[in-house]
Order: structure tokens, then C-alpha cells, then sequence
């Protein structure tokens, strides 16, 4: 998710019909440059070069996000069946409508990552390896991260580990809870907001993430590190 603030600006977008690498390309109605999803940037037209301003989201069910956001109010738009049309391109080995550009083994295909970008370093951070460690504190370049993940959900959240001047290790609390070892603090999963011990009112900062495939997310960035679980 994106501002569509640029400047002094509110930009308004639509689809394009072009992809590049798969992935979705936008254009905006008041300079018609084209925009890369995966990115955030334009990549051509007027305003080539710049970036929109990331915003944190969360990629969940409608019943997780309703039972942590009762009076949230939603947009219906497009298929309203129960079935997933996509659901024989998940199970398929087929990457996108164009394969993929660049050929990379290390993980299978279509493996779901969540792929954070740290601006000068990347990592992808496999479900698979999530499901075995879902409170993961890892290095992502010179930022410390922490991804935490829910598997009933399919879900998860980068966040920065950087509190003032601290770094902190982060473990499982309970079922919604978080607890950084240096203090004992307690935080929310899934808002990252310190909720009881010495730094109450602390706030972790979201890091740009994208839940994605893998042959997605490495076309993108292919010097990407990989999470492993337990290292």
C-alpha cells in the first residue's frame, strides 16, 4: 500500500493493462506515467524516478482483521462468489503470464515469502521457514528485523528492532503477544505497540514488506538474502 501523495499533489491511478516481470503496472491520471507495483516508483513518463511513500498494511482474512477492527468499514468491489478463481494458478508450477526472468533454485517456485526491503539490502523470509519460527530476529543489511508471522492467517509483519537507542530480541508471549528480552516488555504482534512493562507506549516501526511469490519477489531483487529458521 501506498500514499498517493506526491508533492503538493494527490495522485488518483488505475491499472494500465502492462506488466512488468508479472506484476501489476499502475498509471496515474494527471501525468500518465506508469508505475510499478512491486516498487512503488515510476518507471516511466513525467514523474520517472519518484517514489511513493510506503504505508503499512496488513494482508489477512476479513475475520482476523473484523475481530481485531470491529467497526471497520469495507470496500466491495469485483468477484463477489465463494470460489477463488485463482485457486488452480496457486496449485499450478506456472510463474505469471511471462515465466520468470531470472532462474533461481533456492526456493520452489511458487513458495509465499514475506520479502523485506531494507533500501540497500533485501531478504525473503519463506513461510516454510516461518511455520517453523514465526518470531524471526534477523539482520536485513544494517537494519535489525523482526518478522512475525500466523500461519492460521497466512500473514505477517516486518518491523524495525531499533527502540531509541536499543536493539531487541523479540520472543513469543502468547497467542497475541510479544516479549523483547532486554526488558521484558510485553507488545502486540500484530500492531507492534509495547503494551505493559518499562517501555509502555514504545512503538515499533513497520518496515516495507510485500507477502509475495518467490519467482515475484526475486525477478524484482536478485541479490535477495534468505531467512533460514534457527541461524
Amino acid at each position: 500500500m501506498y500514499s498517493r501523495e506526491v508533492g503538493d499533489e494527490i495522485l488518483e491511478f488505475g491499472v494500465s493493462g502492462k506488466l512488468i516481470m508479472n506484476l501489476l503496472v499502475m498509471y496515474d491520471r494527471q501525468t500518465d506515467s506508469l508505475w510499478s507495483q512491486m516498487l512503488g516508483k515510476a518507471v516511466r513518463g513525467p514523474l520517472e524516478g519518484t517514489e511513493l511513500e510506503y504505508v503499512p498494511a496488513l494482508m489477512t482474512t476479513w475475520s482476523d482483521w473484523k475481530s481485531r477492527h470491529p467497526q471497520t468499514q469495507a470496500i466491495v468491489k469485483g468477484y463477489k462468489g465463494n470460489r477463488d478463481p485463482y485457486s488452480s494458478y496457486y496449485s499450478s508450477q506456472s510463474a505469471g503470464v511471462r515465466g520468470e526472468t531470472r532462474t533461481d533454485d533456492r526456493l520452489q517456485t511458487k513458495q509465499f515469502v514475506i520479502g523485506v526491503d531494507a533500501g540497500l539490502a533485501t531478504m525473503a523470509f519463506p513461510f516454510s521457514e516461518l511455520n517453523r519460527e514465526p518470531v524471526a530476529n534477523a539482520q536485513v543489511g544494517e537494519l535489525p528485523v523482526l518478522v512475525v508471522f500466523d500461519a492460521g492467517n497466512a500473514n505477517g509483519v516486518a518491523y524495525s528492532r531499533r527502540v531509541g537507542d536499543r536493539v531487541l530480541t523479540f520472543e513469543s508471549a502468547s497467542n497475541d503477544k510479544l516479549r523483547d528480552l532486554e526488558t521484558g516488555t510485553l507488545w502486540s504482534s500484530f500492531e507492534g505497540d509495547a503494551t505493559e512493562g518499562p517501555l509502555a507506549g514504545e512503538r515499533l516501526d513497520r518496515v516495507k514488506s510485500s507477502i509475495v511469490f518467490w519467482f515475484a519477489w526475486k525477478d524484482f531483487h536478485p541479490e535477495t538474502a534468505i531467512y533460514e529458521a534457527g541461524r
